[in-house]
Formats: C-alpha cells, sequence, structure tokens
C-alpha cells in the first residue's frame, strides 16, 4: 500500500467528520470543508493506486 492511499483515506475520514458535524449544527461552511476533504482524499488515494499498479508494472 502506497502511502498515498493511506494518507487518501484518513483525509476521507476526516473529510466525512466535518461534513457530519458541518450537518448537524448547520454550519454549512464546515459541511463544505468536508465534502472538499474527502474529494481529496479520494484523489489522493487514487493517484497511490496508479503509482502502486505502475510500481507492480514494472517488477514484471
Amino acid at each position: 500500500m502506497h502511502k498515498d492511499q493511506m494518507d487518501g483515506a484518513g483525509k476521507q475520514v476526516k473529510g466525512s467528520l466535518k461534513d457530519a458535524a458541518g450537518g448537524l449544527t448547520g454550519n454549512e461552511k464546515l459541511q463544505s470543508e468536508g465534502k472538499l476533504d474527502k474529494a481529496e482524499g479520494k484523489v489522493q488515494q487514487k493517484v497511490g493506486e496508479a503509482k502502486d499498479a505502475v510500481r507492480d508494472a514494472l517488477k514484471h
């Protein structure tokens, strides 16, 4: 597992918590930040997956 995958997963969790907290408190800014963090985390995780795929392809 690549570092980007782990960091991306962590960012998605952080974003989910912000999104939920913003929704519960009615804080639209916090909720928007959470959605943005989740999206960034997904992208970062996919980058890590791509790096792993390239690394595996180069080994064979």
